[in-house]
């Protein structure tokens, strides 16, 4: 088995001067980022008290399983001669939060909308998110399922 080892700095940027001294008292703010990457904001959900204008941890696992079966399709379109030209995905999670306060997300799905440049490549591409979703890194480490409901439409 070959190992892949990552590194990311998260650095708490939320302390207003008297650090966690109350639960309101402090920012939920940090960054998030690897050498030689752009610095990402991040936050808690604003129902957890965070900023809603920077990313959350919520959606950034939202993200990371989206363009995980994003990148797999993509690589297996690629080898079966799918011609794709476009791929958005509006990706959705839900995230039950239990009586005492923690949570687990519970289901996600991917929403894919897919071009491809010719009709002899539609049925194909619809079966390769089968394969993508197989192969997905992210995917394979949830204890939830991952649900995928594609839409292919030609160029």
């Amino acid at each position: 088995m070959k190992n892949h080892h990552y590194k990311m700095t998260i650095q708490w940027t939320g302390n207003q001067g008297t650090g966690t001294s109350g639960y309101r008292d402090y920012g939920r703010s940090h960054t998030i980022s690897a050498e030689n990457k752009v610095v990402i904001e991040g936050s808690s959900d604003p129902a957890f008290r965070g900023d809603r204008t920077k990313y959350n941890p919520e959606e950034m696992f939202l993200s990371s399983l989206s363009s995980c079966h994003m990148l797999w399709y993509l690589h297996f379109c690629s080898e079966a001669g799918i011609i794709v030209t476009d791929y958005t995905d509006e990706a959705t999670g839900i995230m039950a939060e239990t009586a005492g306060g923690s949570g687990h997300f519970t289901e996600v799905t991917l929403h894919p909308k897919v071009t491809v440049a010719a009709e002899s490549m539609k049925e194909k591409a619809e079966q390769l998110h089968h394969k993508a979703s197989e192969y997905c890194f992210i995917a394979n480490s949830v204890n939830f399922p991952v649900q995928h409901l594609p839409v292919i439409s030609v160029k």
